[in-house]
C-alpha cells in the first residue's frame, strides 16, 4: 500500500509538472516578448527613450505604415528609434525583440527584408533614403507581466505590430512583409526570392482550379494595397471561390497557403490564429485571384475568412525596372487588429 501511494504521488507530481510545462509553453512567446522588450527599454538612454517609448493609449500605436517615410530634407518622419541610432548592444536587444515575436522563418524573413535596402541603395539614384538601419522600434506602455502594452518594429516593407496583456499576445496584426526586389536579379544572391512561398502556393492553387472554379476565383480588377494607417482592413465582404467548393487536394493547398502566413508567428501565436480560422469555419474561407501565374507578369490575390484577410500584390516594377518583381503581403484580422473590436 505504501509503495502504491508513493507511485501515485509520483504520477500526480509528474502530471502537475506536465501541466505546468504546457502552460509555460503556451505563454512562452509572450513571456519572451516581455523579457526582450524590457531588456531593450533598459538599454536605452534618456534621449532615446523619448523616441522609443509612447503611452499605450497613443494614437501612434495604430498608425502603421510600410512605405518609406521621409521629408524633403531626407529626414525620417516615422516614429520610433531607428537601428542607426543604437549602439551595438542596443541593436542586439532590438533584434532580439523581433526574434521573440516571430518564428524562425519569420525572423529570418524580416532580417532579409531589411537587408534588401542595401540593394535598393545601389540601384537607385538617391531620391529616397535606402538604409538597412532605417527600421524603427517603438514600445507602447510598459512591458510587464500584467497590464496592457504593445510594441512595433517598422520600416520600408516591414511592419510588425503586437498588442499585449501582460504575457498574453492579444493581437499580432497587422503583420506586413514586402520585398523589392521580390527576386534578386544580380550579385552573389542572384535568384533568391524573399517571399517565394507566399507567391508560389497561391499560384499553384489557382492553377489547380477547374475552368468553372476559376470563373469564380478570378477577380476582374487588381486588388488594392492594404490600407496602412487604418485600425481595420476595410476589405468588405469576401469574394472569390469558397473553400466549401474545393476538392480535398485544393483545400490542402489552401491550408498550406494560410499556414505559411500564420507560421511567420511563434508557434503558440500561430496556433491561436489557426484555431480562429477553424472555429469560424474553414469552408467559409474565400480565395480570389487577379492576373497571371507566369513569372514577370502582375498578380494580386486575396484570401478572406470571417476572422482574417490575406492581401497580396506583386504588380509593381522593382527598382531596376523589372516588371512584377515587387511584393506587398499582409495578414490582418477583420476586426481584431491592435486588439480592437475583437
Amino acid at each position: 500500500m505504501k509503495l502504491f501511494r508513493i507511485i501515485l504521488a509520483i504520477a500526480v507530481l509528474a502530471s502537475v509538472a506536465g501541466l505546468a510545462y504546457v502552460a509555460q509553453q503556451a505563454e512562452s512567446s509572450g513571456a519572451g516578448m516581455v523579457a526582450a522588450a524590457g531588456a531593450f527599454v533598459d538599454s536605452l538612454k534618456y534621449d532615446q527613450r523619448a523616441k522609443a517609448l509612447h503611452p499605450f493609449e497613443s494614437k501612434e500605436r495604430i498608425n502603421w505604415n510600410f512605405v518609406p517615410m521621409q521629408d524633403k530634407d531626407k529626414k525620417s518622419t516615422r516614429k520610433g528609434l531607428p537601428l542607426e541610432e543604437m549602439t551595438a548592444a542596443q541593436k542586439k536587444a532590438a533584434l532580439a525583440l523581433v526574434k521573440a515575436g516571430t518564428s524562425e522563418i519569420g525572423n529570418e524573413t524580416a532580417n532579409k527584408i531589411m537587408s534588401l535596402e542595401a540593394i535598393l541603395k545601389a540601384q537607385e539614384s538617391g531620391a529616397m533614403v535606402r538604409n538597412p538601419e532605417w527600421y524603427f522600434f517603438t514600445i507602447f506602455g510598459t512591458p510587464s507581466k500584467t497590464g496592457s502594452w504593445g510594441w512595433r518594429v517598422e520600416g520600408h516593407h516591414l511592419s510588425l505590430n503586437f498588442t499585449m496583456d501582460g504575457t498574453q499576445v492579444v493581437a499580432a496584426t497587422p503583420f506586413f512583409f514586402g520585398a523589392n526586389p521580390a527576386q534578386i536579379k544580380s550579385g552573389p544572391d542572384k535568384g533568391k526570392r524573399i517571399l517565394a512561398a507566399a507567391e508560389d502556393f497561391a499560384n499553384e492553387l489557382f492553377d489547380s482550379l477547374s475552368a468553372d472554379q476559376k470563373a469564380l476565383a478570378a477577380h476582374a480588377k487588381p486588388f488594392p494595397e492594404p490600407k496602412q494607417g487604418k485600425p481595420t482592413p476595410e476589405v468588405g465582404e469576401a469574394v472569390g471561390l469558397p473553400a466549401a467548393t474545393m476538392t480535398p487536394a485544393q483545400k490542402k493547398s489552401l491550408t498550406q497557403l494560410l499556414r505559411h502566413y500564420i507560421e511567420r508567428n511563434p508557434k503558440d501565436v500561430a496556433d491561436v490564429e489557426w484555431k480562429l480560422v477553424q472555429d469560424a469555419g474553414f469552408d467559409k474561407v474565400h480565395f480570389a485571384y487577379n492576373g497571371s501565374t507566369k513569372p514577370g507578369e502582375p498578380r494580386t490575390y486575396r484570401v478572406q475568412g470571417p476572422t482574417f484577410v490575406i492581401e497580396f500584390l506583386n504588380s509593381q516594377y522593382d527598382s531596376a525596372g523589372n516588371p512584377a518583381n515587387h511584393i506587398h503581403s499582409a495578414w490582418r484580422r477583420i476586426k481584431g487588429d491592435f486588439g480592437l473590436n475583437p
